[in-house]
Parts: structure tokens; sequence; C-alpha cells
């Protein structure tokens, strides 16, 4: 009796034992890469409810979400022999799962070594203002080199962003002394030209003023009234002719 016992209890658990391996579920994010006795299924299973062979079909699942890799800091000499850290991040994801199988042995590590190559051979082609100022043109010549390799690894690169530049002390301090020698061009530009409209203002107002010489009397009275209205003083200054001759007209 009891070696029929454990003859049930051992067939009931070989059962749950095949069935656990032979019933899969996948979300549907994710896709299965089966292998059947080593050889590669014809398709990619998922999402959902489907089953497999135990012990003949072995299941990779790979998941087709978007991936964020934070490449490191990497030392840069740009084109003109300044040597920069510079770290970025690059967004991709698996197309094709059984290529991401197939053809990288990881294609996580793979993504991240040819990120943190080509990041390193770009950037050593331009020049610190280029790096500083075109960062957009930057990362899109990054994205196509790294789309275009990692195509035959079934990974789609969607995008990557330079994130931090890290500039030397004395190249920092240079920079600084160039940004503010060049506000004080700008500065000097714009009082020069202040005073160059100001001038030209007054020349105007200074050949209306000889066509006119009531206005010129007026001009004169209205100076003597406000040297008058700021100083508590008596003023003596002589009446030229020419204004009397102007009020007998």
């Amino acid at each position: 009796m009891e070696p029929l016992l454990l003859g049930v209890i051992a067939a009931i658990a070989f059962l749950l034992f095949v069935i656990t391996q032979a019933v899969r579920i996948l979300p549907e994010y994710e896709r299965g890469v089966v292998f059947r006795l080593g050889r590669l299924r014809g398709w990619d299973y998922g999402p959902g409810l489907f089953l497999l062979i135990p012990i003949v079909d072995r299941m990779i699942r790979v998941s087709l979400r978007t991936t964020v890799h934070d490449v490191p800091p990497q030392d840069v000499i740009t084109r003109d022999n300044v040597s920069v850290k510079v770290n970025a991040v690059v967004f991709f994801r698996v197309v094709d799962p059984r290529k991401a199988i197939v053809e990288v042995e990881n294609f996580h590590y793979a993504t991240s070594q040819l990120s943190q190559t080509t990041l390193r051979s770009v950037l050593g082609q331009v020049e610190l203002d280029g790096l500083l100022a075109e960062r957009d043109k930057i990362n899109h010549q990054l994205q196509e080199i790294l789309d275009q390799q990692t195509d035959a690894w079934g990974i789609k690169v969607s995008a990557v962003e330079v994130k931090h530049v890290d500039l030397p002390d004395e190249m920092r301090r240079a920079m600084s002394r160039q940004a503010e020698a060049e506000r004080e061009k700008r500065a000097k530009i714009i009082h020069a030209d202040g005073e160059f409209q100001a001038a030209a203002t007054l020349a105007r107002a200074a050949d209306e003023l000889a066509r006119s010489p009531s206005a010129m009397q007026l001009r004169y009275l209205q100076t003597l009234t406000e040297i008058a209205s700021e100083r508590n003083s008596t003023l003596i200054f002589p009446i030229p002719v020419e204004l009397l001759r102007a009020f007998g007209k």
C-alpha cells in the first residue's frame, strides 16, 4: 500500500512539474525567444499564454521597453587639444528579439561599450566651442552612428543626449575672462552708438534753431529759467538786441 501511495505522489509531483514548465505567460512588453533542442524557433512567443515542451524547449525573456543607459564619464581630447570629461545617456529598445539573443552575446553590455567608444570618437573630431554650442547636432550624429551599428543586433537607438561636459579649471577661468571681455566690448559699442545718435540729434536740433532766431531766443530764456530754479542767486545778463527785435515784431 505504501509503495503505491508513494508512486501516486511521485506521479502527481511530476505532472505538476511538467505543467509548471509547459505553461508560460508573458506580459505585453515581453517576448520569448525559444530554442528547441538547441535550434532557434522561427517566431517569437507571447504576449499571453502559450505552451512549451518541458526539457526540450528553453525560453529566454526579452523586454521590448525602452532602456535608458547612462554612459559613464569619458576622457575626451577635442580637436583643439582640450582635455574634457563627457558623459551621456542613450535610449534604446529591442525591435527584433531573436537577433538580440543570437547575434550578440549580451546586447546591454555591447551597446554600452559601443556607446563609450563612439562618444570618444565623435567628440574627438569637434572643437571645444562646437561641443558647447552645437549640442543638438552632436547628439543627432551620435544617434545615427549608434543606430546604424546596432541595427544588426535588432536594437533601435532612439536618442542620445550629452549630459555634462566637465572642463579643466584653467579652461573655465579663461572662458570666464573671455566672456567678461565680450560683455565689456558690447557695453562700449552700445555706449558709443548712443553717443553717436545723441550727437546726430543735437546737430539736427542746432540746424533747426539756426534757421529760427526767435526759437533760439526762447531756448535761451528757457535755459536761464532752469538755471535760476536750481540756485537761489542773482543773475545779471545782457539782453541781446535780437531778442528785443523779436518781441518788437
